[in-house]
């Protein structure tokens, strides 16, 4: 691998790491902040628990968020240097912004929060996190705009002094059309993660705690809605992706010849080129669907985009890694569908009712209680959205090469000039060895949290002093 190829991996390798960990906590603030409200509004102790017990777990992954997310925008000074010259008077606003929103908005008020129980009054300490729930969407909304750039650029010119790239409207920048698609397609894959932690931890711990069992069904139900929000937001998504940046949805489908009434195939086997593969399952008309609305809609094809690319920027080759964009589609709506279908099955087992269903085996009967295989694997619950999650950034990213902003600057152009192999390795090296002991610690401060015993009831009539359960 050359330094460019090194580069790139060790950018995928911290932005993927750095996003494992970023739409937990957006969901987990947002959840910390309903089962507070539900709290104040009902009394009932169980939300008060649960609401301790997820700021716990939103404590610990906010922290590990932050650091990870320093490196990611460090990243542009240690491998992407040339991008950041030409490009920071566009990015620095966004990368500004979304950095005091996460240290001072964010950090502040979860600190309040946190240490604010037994000092604060209920309304104004619910506030709080309140503040921190909406200071996470903020945040995203601001660093998705940076990432729409590099989808469709907008709102810049070239100075013709300097020939940096200067932000000429930041109106313009938070309203680019990409943005807009993908923020809800984003927030709707946060929910199923954090939701999928929830589901995940509520049924390892439901015979503990009936309140446990609650969470459970919060967290399946959040999987399901939020899968809902992106499969919604995903179908808009992919029509806005085919209008700025047609070459990735003709790699999603390994679509060569322009054609209409385009089908999608489902499942393939076969070397992946202009001939189709000897295997595919395939629905008529699907990939016209996704990237026009009409099932006998046009898609153009990569070898027509090619030429039209080739003419309007010059010779090279404008197309993706085919089979990395054609698996990795398929992998996240995968992972995404089994991820519902575990949290839809979790419900219909543990639905209360006393009603059967004719003709269903009795595993498979609403209210049977959580089955024994479900809790086998209830691992899977938070890794499919993670999965989901990183399968989506890794098709959003590949799919665009080979340009780092979509039409007027190439990766190759971005790299930081003298960079060798031995320092990209080095570094490279670094990261993964920290990021390593950072997942482990995470990882057992969570098993450890969620085995620890809920906070013992209060009154409803008595003022919470939750502060020693923590």
């Amino acid at each position: 691998m050359d330094v460019l190829d090194l580069t790139r991996l060790q950018f995928a390798v911290v932005t993927i790491y750095h996003y494992l960990f970023v739409p937990v906590s957006i969901c987990l603030s947002a959840t910390a902040a309903g089962f507070q409200l539900a709290w104040m509004r009902t009394g009932r102790d169980k939300y008060l628990h649960l609401t301790k017990f997820t700021g716990k777990l939103l404590i610990v992954t906010f922290a590990v968020g932050v650091v990870t997310g320093l490196v990611q925008e460090f990243q542009f000074g240690l491998g992407w240097s040339a991008f950041a010259r030409f490009y920071g008077d566009v990015f620095g606003p966004t990368l500004a912004i979304e950095g005091m929103l996460a240290f001072f908005l964010e950090a502040t008020f979860l600190a309040l929060w946190y240490f604010g129980w037994d000092r604060l009054p209920r309304r104004i300490h619910a506030a709080t996190i309140v503040v921190v729930a909406v200071g996470t969407l903020l945040s995203a909304y601001i660093i998705l705009a940076a990432n729409s750039f590099m989808q469709n650029p907008v709102a810049y010119a070239l100075d013709p002094t300097t020939g940096r790239a200067h932000l000429t409207s930041f109106a313009d920048l938070m309203t680019n059309e990409v943005l807009f698609a993908a923020f809800p397609h984003t927030m709707g894959g946060a929910a199923m993660a954090g939701g999928g932690l929830l589901m995940a931890i509520g049924i390892w711990r439901a015979s503990a705690d009936v309140a446990f069992r609650t969470l459970s069904k919060v967290g399946a139900w959040t999987v399901l809605i939020g899968g809902a929000v992106t499969a919604i937001s995903g179908d808009h998504l992919g029509k806005v992706m085919t209008a700025v940046q047609p070459m990735k949805m003709a790699a999603a489908e390994a679509l060569y010849e322009t054609t209409s009434a385009a089908p999608f195939s489902i499942f393939a086997i076969g070397e992946l080129g202009h001939d189709r593969p000897f295997f595919s399952i395939e629905i008529p008309g699907l990939l016209s669907f996704l990237g026009t609305g009409s099932f006998t809609g046009t898609v153009q094809g990569i070898d027509d985009l090619q030429a039209l690319y080739t003419e309007m920027y010059g010779p090279g080759s404008y197309v993706p890694m085919i089979p990395v964009a054609f698996w990795t589609f398929r992998f996240m709506i995968g992972a995404g569908v089994l991820a519902m279908a575990l949290a839809a099955f979790h419900l219909w087992s543990t639905w209360d009712t006393t009603r059967r269903v004719p003709l269903l085996p009795r595993f498979l009967q609403p209210g049977g209680g959580t089955p024994r295989w479900l809790r086998r694997f209830v691992l899977l619950a938070p890794v499919l959205p993670a999965a989901a999650n990183a399968f989506g950034w890794i098709f959003t990213e590949t799919a665009r090469q080979p340009w780092i902003a979509f039409g007027i600057s190439k990766v190759e152009d971005g790299i930081s000039p003298g960079l060798t192999s031995p320092e990209v390795i080095a570094s490279l090296a670094g990261f993964t060895l920290v990021y390593g002991l950072l997942a482990l610690v995470w990882y057992r401060l969570v098993v450890h949290l969620s085995r620890q015993p809920l906070a013992p009831p209060v009154s409803s009539s008595e003022e919470p002093d939750p502060v020693p359960s923590y």
